[in-house]
């Protein structure tokens, strides 16, 4: 049976008058004095009222006692701390409320640490590279990309921002100093490498900030500016295509229509059509890039591939090939070897100097295509991979270029690099899934 304190205390009080009334008129009764019964009433009344005030107000001390301590402890974050039920009134219904709340407060501090957590993970693995810096210019917060574009692959968490700037790039200082969005381009491993740069500024815990965001635009602008060029092979091609058909055939016309009548004539026909074939050719080869497919991966085995290079492209192997089998497109990335050791041999150093390594680890296949030609300056390594761009006196500058986007169509990508004692290094990097099984059933 639950008590409520309004009952407890009138119950109380109730049997506290009845037994006063009693006690007087039984003193009135035996000692006929109204006096001696009022005193006796009084003095019985005051003891037990003493005893009930008493008994009433200690469970309130003893609650205000152990709610100012959960409040302490709430204060320092501990939310563990709970009271014992063990009444059936108005305070137990209040320890029980408090004991809920404790609860609630818990699971929340819970979500929150999940959710935390979720974000240092999101934050920390992002490709982004994220800078917090104080009122101060300390480094307060700074996740992996960052402290691998500016710090070597170290923590720049208590680094002074300026010093870190100092170390950097002149673009990347410039661009982080400006204090706009922009975008820089910088050398990283050998290649060319585009950013953009946010910078925002905000409080936290009352304090000004400043957020730096790096993002790579590297493939994104890549694969823009293929597919521009892309169209405009498309619509080059298509209009050059229609005034080569009526070329090549009227050039076929006059050779037939020439022939025997006028040698001088038929030569000129004849070399009309031989120049329009060749044009018509080197259109075909822009074409096939155009529209080259999407890769169709799969786990490929090396030395079978490579079965297949050498016998058309020649070269020395160092090292030995992989275990691992590669994932990618067989056809394309075989076409994309066969060009790449084709310029090797054209490079002019000698033939038997053209060498090629492929190495693997857990994340990728690396294979670079080496030559002891002349290599190139910086202007020609900048336009390599340009269409259109070629120091070849009949080159069509298509192979690089479609090296690289038979590259970046497997997520991987291109590195130029001249080497010590001359010659060119071209690497090919291409990743393997994120989840490799151990056994390859389909390996072709």
């Amino acid at each position: 049976m639950r008590w409520s304190l309004e009952g407890k205390v009138v119950a109380l009080l109730s049997a506290v008058s009845l037994f006063s009334a009693a006690v007087s008129a039984a003193i009135e009764k035996f000692a006929g004095s109204i006096a001696l019964a009022s005193l006796s009433v009084l003095v019985v009344t005051l003891l037990p009222l003493l005893w009930l005030s008493k008994r009433i107000v200690r469970p309130l001390r003893r609650l205000l006692w152990a709610m100012s301590r959960a409040v302490a402890s709430y204060r320092d974050g501990d939310f563990s701390f709970s009271l014992v039920v063990d009444r059936r009134d108005e305070l137990g219904t209040l320890l029980t409320a408090h004991n809920e709340l404790g609860r609630a407060l818990r699971e929340h501090r819970a979500e929150l640490a999940q959710r935390e957590l979720l974000l240092e993970t999101v934050t920390q693995n992002s490709p982004v590279a994220t800078v917090l810096v104080d009122t101060l210019r300390r480094v307060v917060y700074a996740n992996l990309a960052a402290g691998q574009l500016l710090n070597e692959g170290r923590s720049l968490v208590g680094e002074s921002f300026a010093l870190v700037l100092q170390r950097a790039p002149e673009p990347l200082r410039l661009a982080a100093s400006a204090g706009e969005d922009c975008l820089f381009s910088i050398q990283i491993g050998g290649a060319e490498q585009t950013f953009h740069v946010s910078h925002r500024s905000f409080s936290l815990r009352g304090q000004p900030h400043e957020l730096y965001l790096l993002k790579s635009l590297t493939r994104e602008l890549s694969r823009q500016e293929v597919s521009t060029w892309k169209k405009v092979i498309r619509v080059l091609s298509h209009e050059l295509n229609n005034s080569l058909a009526p070329i090549t055939s009227l050039a076929h016309s006059g050779v037939d229509i020439t022939q025997g009548a006028h040698a001088e004539l038929t030569e000129i026909f004849a070399a009309i059509g031989e120049r329009a074939e060749h044009l018509h050719r080197f259109i075909l080869g822009y074409a096939t890039f155009s529209k080259l497919p999407a890769p169709r991966a799969q786990w490929v085995g090396w030395p079978s591939l490579m079965e297949e290079i050498m016998y058309q492209q020649p070269c020395r192997l160092v090292g030995e090939l992989p275990e691992q089998p590669g994932w990618f497109d067989p056809s394309q990335i075989g076409q994309a070897l066969i060009n790449l050791l084709k310029n090797a041999h054209e490079a002019g150093g000698p033939s038997d100097a053209v060498e090629m390594t492929i190495a693997a680890n857990a994340i990728e296949h690396r294979v670079e295509i080496r030559d002891r030609g002349p290599g190139m300056s910086e202007v020609v390594m900048s336009q390599a991979l340009l269409p259109f761009y070629s120091t070849k006196r009949n080159g069509t500058g298509l192979g690089l270029v479609l090296v690289r986007e038979i590259a970046e169509a497997h997520a991987g990508h291109i590195q130029l690099s001249n080497r010590a004692g001359g010659g060119l290094c071209v690497t090919l990097i291409l990743p393997l899934p994120s989840q490799s099984p151990s056994v390859y059933p389909h390996v072709a």
